[in-house]
């Protein structure tokens, strides 16, 4: 069940919320717990017994990682858990992906598992992770609720998709949160801002994406186009869906943490990756990047810390080679960056962001074909190596048809919509328009975004596979 979807927004939505503000405080938490799991087992019941085990052994090695902190054996228990956690998430995603590695290296034929990849793991298994490794850090207190702890696992606003939310950060919301109309408004504006970032614009995005995937014909500028089309769709597709998560948390008490701020505004690969995916980008450096070592320990040691969490960044994307690659290509250029290029960088004002632009279309090419070979001959045609035409007819069709969406999508990755909104509201005069436009617009955008999903059935969500 995707926030985007008519089930979602017209029957499971409004009627967890009835429910959920109709019953006293100390039942609200099973209310939510409920319909989460609800949620999950939607699309596939049979994992629910997949989250439940993971819910329980994190729940158990939490108690018991607190009691032993001292003593040796809480290292043990967190080894053993960590160990059931990824053993889970490498299970059910990457199994297929070494036997049939295993395979093409060895010559054997070993059969494929063929499992089904159960939504939301990569998510989940992280921040049960983090939950046992906080507590035996001493950083969260171990939760001695086994509702409020299963309803931190699976809370269904950030089950699917994230953000990553660290349990420190939300601990005490689980057991005491406030509701007021001012966060409730919030928490629709948010959510009604994602929905239309996800149906109107990233779907959108993603049709022009299918027409140069289904192309009879080819040109360097529609090689271009798809890079810029997909980059922006998969900008739009996953921050839709975190202002969603974001803004549901509000209207049910939870502050979660950003997960976007204006990626393509960055000078640098290091600012770009701290501006998108923060959440994830955050776990990776709290619990793996610094506990490596970080960047105090020798160049040499440094840079391999720097690659290991980008070949882990890239895996946790996906079970395949051009995963792992596109992770890589970000270590790469992050070292560079290190070495060489973020001063120099940092004096450029147009250069730099060019630069920027001109690396994440590329790491998106890759990212978005699991055949290496079609994502080279989309590179060779972006780069003039492949005789490709400048134009053609077929792509002058296609730009001109989405030119609006295109331009609507460039602006609307950058914060000046924002900065316009404030410079209006900052008058007086401008923040009485806005009191009644800003509703109007959210009224329009939930009615648009309704009746595109009514009338069509192209609704993807890329990081639904994760």
């Amino acid at each position: 069940m995707l926030f985007s979807s008519i089930t979602f927004l017209f029957y499971f939505l409004p009627i967890v919320l009835i429910l959920y503000f109709a019953v006293p405080k100390k039942l609200k938490n099973a209310v939510l717990l409920i319909a989460s799991l609800f949620f999950y087992a939607w699309g596939e019941p049979k994992y629910i017994l997949l989250i439940s085990i993971e819910i329980v052994c994190g729940y158990i090695s939490g108690l018991l990682v607190e009691k032993f902190r001292e003593k040796k054996v809480s290292k043990v228990i967190l080894f053993i858990s960590s160990m059931i956690f990824i053993g889970c998430l490498v299970y059910f995603k990457y199994a297929d992906f070494f036997i049939s590695n295993f395979n093409a290296i060895t010559g054997l034929s070993m059969g494929l598992l063929k499992l089904a990849l159960p939504v939301g793991i990569s998510f989940y298994t992280f921040q049960i992770l983090s939950y046992v490794i906080d507590v035996y850090r001493g950083d969260a207190k171990a939760q001695k609720n086994p509702i409020n702890l299963a309803l931190y696992v699976s809370l269904f606003p950030q089950l699917i998709a994230g953000p990553i939310v660290r349990y420190a950060d939300i601990a005490e919301q689980l057991s005491n949160r406030t509701h007021t109309l001012e966060k409730t408004y919030q928490g629709i504006r948010i959510f009604v801002v994602g929905l239309g970032k996800k149906v109107l614009i990233a779907n959108s995005l993603g049709e022009l994406c299918n027409a140069y995937t289904g192309r009879t014909e080819s040109s360097v500028l529609f090689c271009w186009m798809f890079a810029i089309a997909y980059g922006l769709q998969i900008y739009f597709d996953f921050s839709g869906y975190s202002d969603m998560a974001i803004g549901l948390g509000k209207i049910f008490g939870f502050e979660f943490c950003k997960n976007f701020d204006y990626p393509y505004i960055s000078g640098s690969i290091t600012e770009f990756w701290r501006r998108w995916h923060m959440s994830l980008g955050t776990w990776f450096r709290d619990y793996v990047y610094i506990p490596l070592g970080g960047n105090r320990c020798s160049k040499p040691r440094w840079f391999v810390n720097i690659f290991i969490v980008w070949l882990l960044t890239g895996f946790w994307h996906g079970a395949a080679w051009n995963f792992i690659i596109w992770g890589l290509f970000f270590g790469v250029f992050l070292v560079i960056e290190k070495l060489l290029l973020l001063k120099k960088l940092e004096k450029m004002k147009v250069l730099n962001h060019i630069y920027v632009i001109i690396l994440v279309a590329i790491s998106f090419v890759i990212f978005a074909n699991d055949n290496f070979k079609d994502a080279l001959t989309c590179l060779s045609g972006m780069f003039f190596m492949s005789g490709l035409p400048l134009v053609s007819h077929e792509q002058l069709y296609y730009l001109s048809s989405f030119a609006v969406i295109l331009i609507v999508a460039v602006i609307g990755a950058t914060p000046l919509p924002k900065k316009i909104v404030s410079k209006i509201e900052n008058k007086k005069v401008g923040n009485l328009i806005m009191s009644i436009a800003e509703p109007v617009f959210l009224v329009v955008v939930t009615v648009v975004s309704t009746a595109y999903l009514v009338d069509g059935s192209f609704n993807p969500f890329l990081y639904f596979r994760f």
